[in-house]
């Protein structure tokens, strides 16, 4: 499972447990204005993963770390697909973060609220 948090301008995104070890990384930090947004998505596990490199792929157990597809690299950490979000960004290493949170609900309302300009 991972632990997103917004610092400052920066999203923050922390592995926890042996979720570190799976998915060969246990941070990552994005400026928020190359944060697209972010959305609630239990059925992209379904989808094609792509090309491991490297990472961990147990299929119906857990997808963690780098995958290569369609000629972008996205990120994963799922072990419950109905705690998927996908997070969209640009001008990043990753196109996408696909990641098992805790409360995906509240994890996409502090994405997007922390993305909102101040009133």
């Amino acid at each position: 499972m991972a632990r997103v948090n917004v610092d400052g301008g920066t999203l923050v995104v922390e592995m926890e447990g042996l979720d570190k070890l799976w998915a060969l990384k246990s941070r990552l930090e994005i400026p928020l204005e190359n944060v697209r947004g972010a959305t609630i998505d239990p059925g992209i596990v379904r989808e094609p993963k792509g090309i491991r490199a490297p990472g961990t792929h147990l299929p119906g157990v857990l997808v963690a770390g780098t995958f290569h597809i369609n000629g972008q690299r996205v990120f994963w950490d799922v072990r419950d697909p109905n705690k998927a979000v996908v997070i969209e960004l640009a001008d990043e290493r990753y196109a996408r973060l696909i990641l098992q949170v805790d409360d995906p609900r509240a994890t996409v309302n502090l994405i997007e609220h922390a993305k909102q300009p101040p009133a």
